[in-house]
């Protein structure tokens, strides 16, 4: 009689075996959307191995520099950032150079929140995001960077 082959097992992640890294990022002289996607990639989780959808398996994210970082094209004078106050004709309109030289920070944290997947989990994800116009941040004592 032959045996029978083995069936790998499926193995799923539980809350103790969650490890989350530090990814310490200069944004200087790179694009606010490339370096975005990385970001995103990095608070879903889709670095790892045991990446599930379903879970929060994320690491923190902390950018600095953002005041340096670049837009590619016309996207400084022509891109549009939409608001609305609650109030009757209360839509309000800037464009990204004015959004930018106000607060860099706010223009880097809607382009990840936009990449992130819209469920529940997006704002835990995005709590773990610690963003700085500069390099004065408390996260330097971190391990890992990333580029």
């Amino acid at each position: 009689m032959t045996s029978r082959p083995k069936i790998p097992k499926t193995t799923t992640v539980s809350a103790k075996q969650i490890k989350r890294d530090w990814h310490i990022i200069d944004a200087a002289g790179q694009i606010v959307g490339r370096l975005a996607t990385q970001v995103a990639t990095f608070l879903t989780g889709k670095n790892k191995v045991n990446f599930v959808p379903n879970l929060d398996l994320g690491d923190f994210v902390v950018v600095y520099n953002i005041k340096k970082i670049k837009f590619t094209g016309k996207k400084a004078t022509d891109k549009k950032y939409f608001w609305h106050t609650g109030y009757p004709k209360g839509l309000r309109e800037r464009d990204a150079k004015w959004m930018f030289e106000n607060n860099p920070e706010k223009i880097f944290w809607s382009a990840v929140k936009n990449m992130l997947p819209k469920n529940k989990l997006r704002k835990k994800r995005l709590a773990r995001l610690k963003l700085f116009a500069d390099d004065n941040h408390p996260y330097k004592d971190k391990l890992t960077k990333s580029k």
